[in-house]
């Protein structure tokens, strides 16, 4: 069963520096034109499942005005939603306003996601956000007013000159916050991103290592779960709709850019806009076989701290986990820990997990 949707809102009022996602500048018109055709795709492929988690990322989706949020509600109406949906909308400090948030509230979202990025103004400078941490404060004060309590921030480190003290900086500040979630990322330079087309340098590897063990220990050391290999959350508020990844389920990707997951089946939409209002929207498809389906499974599952219960694993697709590719010897080599329920990468090999996961490709 498909049981969640990721809807993508590829518009923005500012692009970010850093930023290698499908998106283009807000345009009213074009804006309408999606909308149209993200509800054609919706219309053409959902089965009419219940949906545990819906998530709106971007791009911004709180680029989109009040208008537009009014035929992206129903669109939404299509989905049947369970009543206790997990329902994510991404959203950038300055495009926050009281009427949005009211919005939001009114078709059901439950989760806000800020994209916070750093707290420190040189660093917004250098990533191309338009607000400063005077302003996040405010509006996530307000987001709390408005009456949401499940919030999630975004932080980046490891750019240019950064320094533990600085990181140190941004995160007392995000604990200052009073929300319950955090993401976290390394800096990464693409090509086609203004950071790649500057030929900027992230980082060397020593201090993106310190900086990754020091935003772990200082997080755990102030209530919050380590629970994926970059996501952090307070009371058990994991981001249950990125389990839906990390556990090889199965979702619904709509909208250019998106990905999903469907009936053995992953696919990949178009970034081109012409191509998805044409409705050539698939642009890969891959067919699973069943060691490809366990290969997704152990590369997804093993982000997860708490890592894969093997009995689970077993009873899904039935063969002991323990017998597949060179399992043993990761064990043995002690960067896998068999703790007799779950098998989980051992945690001082964390920074390195891709290394490891290269082992089931």
């Amino acid at each position: 069963m498909t049981n969640s949707v990721y809807i993508h809102i590829p518009f923005c009022n500012n692009i970010c520096s850093y930023c290698d996602f499908s998106k283009v500048y807000y345009n009213n018109d074009l804006v309408n034109k999606y909308l149209d055709s993200l509800l054609l795709e919706i219309k053409n492929n959902y089965q009419g499942e219940i949906i545990n988690t819906l998530y709106i990322g971007g791009g911004s989706p709180s680029s989109l005005s009040i208008d537009n949020l009014n035929k992206l509600r129903n669109i939404i109406k299509i989905f049947k939603l369970s009543s206790d949906i997990e329902f994510t909308i991404e959203v950038n400090p300055d495009d926050i306003t009281k009427d949005k948030l009211l919005f939001y509230k009114e078709i059901g979202v439950n989760r806000i996601s800020i994209g916070v990025e750093s707290t420190i103004d040189k660093y917004l400078k250098y990533l191309n956000r338009r607000h400063d941490f005077k302003l996040v404060q405010d509006k996530i004060k307000l987001i709390k007013d408005i009456g949401f309590s499940n919030i999630s921030v975004d932080l980046i480190y490891g750019m240019k000159d950064e320094t533990l003290h600085d990181l140190e900086k941004d995160l007392n500040n995000l604990l200052s916050l009073d929300i319950n979630h955090i993401s976290t990322y390394s800096l990464e330079i693409h090509d086609n991103t203004m950071l790649g087309i500057n030929n900027d340098k992230r980082i060397d590897d020593d201090l993106d290592r310190k900086m990754y063990d020091y935003i772990v220990n200082y997080l755990e050391k102030n209530g919050f779960e380590h629970y994926e290999i970059s996501n952090f959350a307070k009371n058990k508020t994991y981001s249950k709709h990125n389990l839906v990844y990390w556990n090889n389920l199965n979702y619904y990707g709509f909208g250019v850019g998106a990905s999903g997951y469907i009936d053995n089946i992953r696919y990949q939409n178009t970034k081109s806009f012409n191509n998805y209002f044409l409705e050539k929207r698939i642009i890969n498809k891959e067919i699973l076989s069943n060691e490809d389906t366990i290969s997704y499974a152990l590369i997804l599952g093993f982000r997860k701290i708490k890592g894969i219960n093997k009995n689970d694993f077993y009873n899904r697709y039935h063969v002991d986990i323990l017998s597949l590719y060179n399992i043993k010897d990761l064990i043995k080599e002690g960067l896998l820990i068999d703790d007799g329920e779950y098998l989980k990468i051992n945690k001082e090999y964390l920074y390195v997990e891709n290394s490891i996961l290269e082992n089931f490709v």
